[in-house]
């Protein structure tokens, strides 16, 4: 009861927002109709049934006239039931669709907002929110409107009906009641909490599946370099035996579900005719009794019956409810987490870079790696960090860069739009070379000739050649070798010319005279910087050097050619 009690508790959750949305009049509206349509078509519906046993009657009594009757009025409820059954399911597919757009946004948003598709990474609990955000946000939409409409649906009839059946018999209803009621606990206590785990599970591998394709695609040529074809081979295929092996279980639970809903309605639809049959033979009842009540105990017996036969969905919805709302809780809390007494770091916004007596902590392990660190980079300035590796560089960077909150000290720093950061394997998007040039400020106006300058001042103007056109769309992180990748990176940073710029090991993959170029015209522009890096030569281009050793400790001197 608890299980079923939080799981109703977590749709409540992951629904409502949209339902009191700037959208909810819609989305109301939509709804209110849609259950107008499950009205419209349950009332013919019953109409229907009693007019079929009519139709038996009149056959059995061999009354023509009666017939004929029955016939027109037949072909009437048909000719009204079938635009009424169309629209619902349109009705119903467009505000699915619009529910799936407004949660899918909003996840979508939740999931940029506070770094979070970047914390996710440390996450072990919270697998593939690509897939919760693209998959399971639909089949969510979907099935919880189908569930809904037969659940109205069902709640319609069996009031509808219950006047039908309890007409004709009290007998045949006390049966359906006590029939349905134990059915619906087999169901739940032998089905209900296996299949809703397997189904969870079998998202999960699936995910996990595609994305080890994923990642195969995008990593092709190191892989065909490194000739790994065979290990890559094994380990999606493992993937994909996980996924195989869970679905296998799935189908076992499935087969004997199956066994179970088709059991229980064979049986349902007998039942009336077993109870029915003394007074049909005694002459208290038409043969057209028979058939409205076998009709009406089968609509109600379905009503009761809901969760044993919509059992399969009902799992599978429970799957997604419990991957999305884990998804939106881990967002909230996490967006919370930088304000919490945690979180020690305190970062605030500054004209400098100003560091105070940080230490640095990796997440989840606590583990050390910086201790009382306490450096200034004021305007104009610049900053080598160098050390061994795993020591702690790059995650130095991270604190700075609000990426990595565990810790203590004071960092004051300008607001993030002022800095600008280049990794050592720099993003490229799916876009054109004009929105690699850029990125991330892609609304800013830059001339053609100021854009292709920049290529020219970073030695790629063999690539502006090429493609004179700069909206040209390529796969640029295919196109590019790495070091060209890290000289368009250099490009966007001479366009965007922020007030900081951190370079992550960002000329790594180039030899010492483009790396001399571009220290050089990243001097010019004024810019202060702090860099990564292992050439001794960078010395020359920076006016202070922070050396991180092993065991937390640190050394902070001025270079004797002090950046100029």
């Amino acid at each position: 009861m608890n299980n079923h009690r939080q799981l109703g508790q977590k749709f409540w959750r992951v629904s409502k927002p949209y339902w009191f949305s700037q959208e909810k009049r819609g989305a109301v509206a939509l709804l209110s109709l849609l259950i107008l349509l499950s009205v419209s078509s349950s009332s013919f519906l019953v109409i229907e049934t009693i007019q079929r046993g009519e139709l038996v009657s009149s056959l059995a009594a061999k009354d023509s006239d009666r017939f004929f009757k029955t016939i027109l009025l037949l072909f009437g409820i048909i000719i009204a039931t079938i635009p009424l059954i169309s629209l619902k399911t349109y009705v119903q597919g467009k505000l699915s669709l619009y529910w799936r757009k407004w949660l899918t946004h909003r996840f979508l948003y939740r999931y940029f907002d506070s770094l979070n598709y970047y914390r996710l990474n440390f996450s072990q609990d919270l697998d593939n929110p690509d897939q919760r955000i693209a998959e399971d946000i639909n089949n969510f939409t979907q099935q919880s409107l189908f569930l809904l409409t037969i659940l109205s649906d069902s709640i319609l009839q069996l009031i509808l009906f219950s006047g039908v059946l309890w007409a004709t018999s009290p007998t045949l209803m006390f049966v359906l009641i006590v029939y349905a009621v134990g059915g619906t606990l087999v169901t739940t206590l032998v089905f209900g909490r296996k299949l809703v785990a397997i189904n969870f599970e079998q998202l999960k591998q699936e995910a996990n599946f595609r994305f080890g394709l994923i990642r195969v695609r995008d990593n092709a040529e190191s892989i065909a370099f490194y000739r790994g074809q065979n290990q890559e081979f094994s380990r999606v295929k493992q993937k994909f035996v996980n996924a195989f092996k869970n679905f296998n279980n799935l189908i076992r639970w499935q087969f004997g579900l199956t066994i179970f809903q088709n059991g229980y309605q064979y049986i349902n639809f007998v039942l009336p005719f077993i109870i029915l049959a003394p007074r049909i033979f005694a002459g208290d009842l038409e043969i057209g009794a028979v058939t409205r009540s076998q009709a009406a105990f089968e609509r109600i017996g379905f009503a009761l019956g809901l969760i044993i036969n919509q059992f399969g969905k009902l799992s599978a919805l429970s799957a997604a409810v419990d991957r999305l709302s884990s998804l939106s809780e881990f967002s909230a809390s996490k967006k919370s987490l930088s304000n919490s007494a945690e979180t020690k770091i305190i970062i605030q916004e500054s004209p400098d870079i100003e560091i105070n007596h940080l230490t640095v902590q990796i997440p989840e392990t606590s583990k050390t790696i910086v201790q009382d660190l306490s450096v200034s980079v004021l305007n104009g300035e610049s900053l080598l960090i160098m050390g061994d590796s795993g020591v702690g560089k790059s995650s130095l960077l991270r604190a700075i860069a609000g990426l990595w909150n565990f810790g203590t000290g004071n960092i004051h720093r300008p607001k993030p739009e002022d800095i600008l950061f280049l990794p050592q394997k720099p993003y490229m998007i799916l876009g054109s070379l004009r929105q690699q040039l850029l990125y991330p400020y892609l609304h800013q106006q830059i001339s053609n000739a100021e854009l292709n300058e920049a290529l020219d001042i970073v030695n790629l103007s063999k690539i502006a050649a090429k493609y004179q056109n700069l909206d040209t769309v390529e796969d640029w992180s295919q196109l590019l070798s790495i070091g060209e990748q890290q000289r368009l990176a250099f490009a966007r940073l001479l366009l965007t010319k922020p007030n900081y710029a951190i370079l992550d090991e960002a000329t790594s993959a180039l030899d010492e005279t483009n790396e001399s170029q571009l220290y050089q015209q990243l001097q010019q522009t004024g810019i202060a910087y702090i860099s990564v890096g292992h050439n001794p030569q960078l010395k020359n281009y920076h006016h202070k050097v922070l050396e991180i050793k092993n065991k937390q400790e640190w050394n902070l001197y001025k270079t004797k050619s002090n950046g100029s």
